[in-house]
């Protein structure tokens, strides 16, 4: 196989004449170098569908160029996992393997770097059982809360990048062939992880400076609420923002001292809610794809911080089962403001998956709270944590709320509203 241009040649490089593979490997190196910030002797633990089999190769190489001193990947396969909910036994839907998630932990706490390839089916489950998906994912959840809870903390350096499969493609664009369907869905991501331009590198270290600036202009602000509201009356809803509460966005330093982008792409500024003082309704303004279950519609009603009512015009019984997964999953863990033209929105693509959607919209998550995003939130303790408002919880699911008919308010401790975005945008 030849090697494909570095970034330093490709910036002189016109990226629409570059072949895929040299695409392809442009996109792996801004995930090893930009996403991972990958060190000199650190392992790497990666899952992938495994159908990005051609992306794992050529992450794998960069990351080996970068020192990496083992790469591990986790292979996952839809037509698998599908055929547990058709034949499986029913106790197996409350089983995880529990050795493989505390060895996935032991290699965090030894250092390891995690990245995770998105692709899978997004309506993968959609007509199996509600109740066994949902057992799954609770058991999934707690199997995997002691690494979840080392990437929550950023504790370690990681990343997610986005691989077009067949059956991802096919959802985002229906009315192509297969072949047209999955070409598409490759520009998208392409253009979406802001790898066409001249110099990639330089451009999301001066994104990273613009979505930081952003936060600098939030965190000094110390808005004690955002209150978000629409002129139809569809969202009315008031968010608390939890005490000492940080904003964030862009690429962070993880606890382990290295810089890293965890989402690629990235157009948010999110922090912390104060799980008890959210109140109102909101309705989505795009449709939530959960572990293979399309939610659609979403409409909540919160009372002092949590959900009373919730429905959807499909999936319904499922957006009712991941509420009810415990006792924080019907609490905020994060809020986030993404203006419009963000080139996600701008893109016009409903993409069905949460890495690029949320990108698209203002959004907030059901579940766990990031502790970063409260001052000196990583080194406090749960009960710490919960006294300053930050949700616990064995999930945390994104869903989008913005979108061009959107107003926010930051509300001061006295009352006063500031507008910080009307119909979508930045004020």
């Amino acid at each position: 196989m030849r090697s494909a241009p570095t970034l330093e040649l490709m910036s002189q490089t016109d990226f629409a004449s570059l072949s895929f593979e040299d695409k392809l490997d442009r996109l792996a190196e801004v995930a090893v170098r930009i996403g991972l910030g990958l060190r000199e002797g650190q392992e790497l633990v990666m899952s992938a569908p495994i159908e990005a089999l051609p992306l794992v190769r050529r992450i794998t190489d960069h990351a080996y160029r970068a020192g990496a001193l083992l790469v591990t990947t986790f292979y996952g396969d839809d037509p698998c996992v599908l055929s547990r909910f058709q034949h499986a036994p029913d106790a197996s839907f409350d089983y995880a393997p529990q050795w493989m998630q505390d060895g996935i932990a032991r290699a965090f706490r030894d250092g390891a770097a995690r990245l995770a390839i998105a692709g899978a089916n997004p309506a993968l489950l959609a007509k199996q059982d509600p109740a066994k998906v949902s057992r799954a994912n609770v058991a999934a959840s707690r199997a995997g809360k002691p690494a979840m809870e080392l990437i929550t903390r950023h504790t370690i350096n990681w990343t997610i990048v986005a691989c077009a499969t067949p059956a991802w493609a096919k959802l985002v664009f229906p009315n192509d062939t297969e072949d047209i369907a999955v070409a598409k869905l490759w520009d998208a991501i392409f253009a979406s992880s802001r790898i066409t331009s001249a110099d990639p590198v330089a451009e999301w270290k001066q994104h990273g400076q613009n979505l930081k600036q952003r936060v600098d202009i939030l965190n000094s602000a110390r808005y004690h609420a955002l209150h978000f509201h629409t002129a139809d009356g569809s969202t009315d809803l008031t968010v608390g923002l939890a005490d000492e509460h940080l904003w964030a966005g862009g690429g962070t330093t993880a606890g382990n001292g290295i810089y890293c982008q965890p989402n690629i792409p990235t157009e948010e500024c999110f922090t912390t809610p104060h799980k008890d003082r959210v109140n109102g309704v909101v309705r989505a303004s795009k449709p939530l794809s959960n572990n293979g279950t399309l939610i659609e519609n979403i409409s909540c009603t919160f009372e002092d911080g949590k959900i009373v009512k919730a429905t959807a015009t499909a999936g319904e019984e499922a957006l009712n089962r991941l509420i009810s997964t415990d006792e924080g999953a019907r609490r905020l863990g994060e809020v986030a403001l993404v203006p419009h033209n963000s080139p996600i929105a701008q893109s016009g693509i409903l993409f069905w998956n949460t890495l690029f959607d949320e990108n698209a919209a203002s959004h907030i998550a059901l579940g766990q709270a990031y502790s970063t995003c409260l001052i000196e939130g990583e080194k406090m303790t749960e009960s710490e944590l919960a006294s300053r408002g930050a949700n616990a919880s064995l999930i945390h699911v994104d869903w989008m709320i913005g979108g061009p008919t959107m107003n926010v308010d930051g509300i001061k401790t006295d009352g006063t509203a500031v507008p910080l975005m009307r119909n979508g945008e930045w004020v």
